[in-house]
């Protein structure tokens, strides 16, 4: 004898498919899902890196700016002319640190006695921290690349500053 089939009504079949959808709903009411779960660890892991660039960046712009302070300690008659090098190094430090703080950096190589010499190796430090800004630019994330960018253009020209000739 052949089975005979009970129709299925509309009522039952919506039921039936809401109950199913319910209890979809209801595993993924956490929240969290692989797509998910993945999304946060990558924006953790990119804000870790991000954290890391900032501190490495801002640590390069705060020991030129105590190179700035030790020349200006050192040779008082270029201090003046120094002042605001150093104050944007100083910015720049705090503009490129993740939270505004004091940054302790290494201290300062020796320096020379000749003003000239000073300046030199002043302008070498400054575009040895631009050349750093500008290779960070390749793991910086957009926002902080612009800055990293316009840091490491202000520090080229902190370089030219303090080589070229006074009154030129």
């Amino acid at each position: 004898m052949p089975a005979t089939r009970t129709p299925t009504s509309r009522r039952a079949a919506l039921a039936v498919t809401g109950a199913a959808a319910a209890g979809l709903l209801a595993a993924c009411s956490d929240g969290t899902s692989p797509q998910t779960d993945r999304g946060a660890a990558e924006r953790a892991r990119a804000a870790r890196a991000e954290a890391a660039l900032r501190l490495r960046t801002s640590a390069a712009s705060a020991a030129l700016r105590d190179r700035y302070e030790a020349v200006a300690l050192r040779h008082p008659a270029v201090r003046e002319r120094l002042a605001p090098l150093r104050e944007e190094a100083a910015q720049h430090a705090t503009a490129l640190a993740a939270a505004p703080a004091h940054l302790a950096s290494p201290p300062p190589a020796p320096i020379s006695d000749d003003p000239a010499e000073a300046l030199r190796e002043l302008a070498a430090t400054a575009r040895q921290v631009s050349d750093a800004h500008t290779a960070a630019l390749a793991e910086a994330p957009p926002e902080l690349a612009r800055l990293l960018a316009s840091v490491a253009a202000a520090g080229a020209v902190h370089a030219y500053l303090l080589t070229r000739r006074e009154g030129s």
